[in-house]
């Protein structure tokens, strides 16, 4: 087996939080050698944000595993000069903070691509970088709200729009930015040369809930024919021990989902013979299946969807995930060892390559951990780190 596919590839990572942090986590996964740049003083707030031991969240671990650490004070002009001499052999740069931020610290996409032109330099913002809300702080709820993805969590029962309780436009940027990133690459292996990548979570998220979410907007003509989206059905259903989530579409299925919950008869009901009749009368048959459930134990239900041939699943906790036949199976979960918060319980990279395997690598760093390795790196000398960090350029 080889090494990962980004092997060779230096990336510089300035960004703090969730999305460009995880961004570069991905291509750390991917044989990347990713450099963590952070501020001196409390630099990613995520080291500070829900369960930790030892001085590590979990939250930061999972973004920012196969690091180096390395901290900067970017307020002074060493500083500046240290991060620009990073950049200037690096493959990629990656940074977050509000629009002009970069370039009113002389680290913006023109002032480091002058030195190296091949670089690929990502901008992460949240409405992006110009326009009437491109200053305004935002977090991951905000972008819920304005990208339309709370609307859709709309209670049909209470009209209550629901926020995600996953930081989902964070991540869904963090994806979309390493995309990005791995398209450029490959388009300057084919002579395009570096370039500048702007990306607002407000275009990643709306992006990646248009598809299904707005599959009755796409079509703008009057005379279309309008129906619900697909996941407007989705449901959870109660059972006497659990819950579960089935789809019937076809009439096979419904027949399958029928003799699941112990009543088969159900679908021979002339009123729900076809997947039309059953959306007409949706109304009585919604009540039925709903109190059949209820009598049904979740194994009972498991093993007749299962013999049935019915798209259907409990409603499993993350504390089940572990234990998950098929999960187990796909070798998903991986037990780490970090030196300061002890055994972590890691998610391997989704990918699996054939021949550039990626990986669960190395701890998330703690502050300024690499910090003389990586200078050390630049050709400074044990005096020179020493000046610096006397100085307070480095920590």
């Amino acid at each position: 087996m080889g090494n990962g596919p980004l092997e060779g590839v230096k990336v510089i990572d300035l960004s703090v939080m969730i999305s460009g942090p995880l961004a570069t986590m991905l291509l750390a996964d991917q044989g990347a050698e990713v450099t963590k740049v952070e501020s001196p003083g409390l630099g990613d707030l995520m080291r500070y944000l829900g369960s930790s031991r030892g001085g590590m969240t979990g939250l930061f671990a999972g973004c920012n595993r196969g690091k180096r650490g390395i901290t900067i004070d970017l307020k002074h002009p060493e500083g500046v000069n240290l991060l620009r001499a990073m950049a200037a052999t690096a493959d990629v740069f990656v940074q977050n903070f509000r629009p002009g931020a970069c370039v009113r610290l002389g680290v913006g996409p023109d002032d480091l691509r002058a030195a190296n032109p091949g670089l690929i330099y990502v901008s992460i913002s949240g409405f992006g970088p110009t326009g009437p809300y491109s200053n305004r702080r935002v977090y991951d709820n905000v972008i819920q709200a304005y990208s339309g993805m709370a609307g859709v969590q709309t209670d049909p029962a209470t009209g209550t729009p629901t926020a995600l309780r996953n930081l989902v436009c964070d991540k869904v940027t963090a994806y979309t930015a390493a995309q990005a990133i791995t398209a450029a690459l490959f388009a300057r292996e084919r002579g395009a040369g570096g370039q500048h990548i702007e990306l607002a979570m407000l275009d990643a998220a709306i992006a990646f809930l248009w598809p299904d979410a707005a599959m009755d907007r796409t079509l703008l003509e009057d005379d279309a024919m309008r129906s619900p989206t697909i996941a407007s059905g989705y449901s959870i259903t109660p059972l006497a021990d659990g819950y579960m989530t089935a789809t019937a579409l076809s009439d096979s299925e419904f027949r399958g989902l029928c003799a699941a919950i112990g009543r088969p008869e159900v679908a021979d009901d002339p009123r729900f013979a076809t997947l039309p009749l059953r959306m007409a009368n949706l109304a009585d048959l919604a009540p039925t299946m709903i109190e059949v459930a209820a009598r049904t134990t979740v194994a009972d239900f498991l093993q007749g969807a299962v013999e049935h041939d019915v798209p259907a699943a409990p409603i499993l906790g993350l504390d089940d995930l572990p234990d998950d036949p098929q999960i187990t199976h796909n070798e998903l979960f991986v037990e780490t060892s970090h030196p300061h918060a002890g055994r972590l319980r890691e998610v391997r990279p989704a990918p699996r390559f054939g021949s550039t395997p990626a990986r669960v690598s190395s701890p998330a760093p703690m502050p300024g951990e690499h910090t003389d390795a990586v200078l050390a790196g630049l050709g400074f000398d044990d005096a020179r780190v020493a000046e610096l960090r006397a100085a307070g350029v480095v920590h």
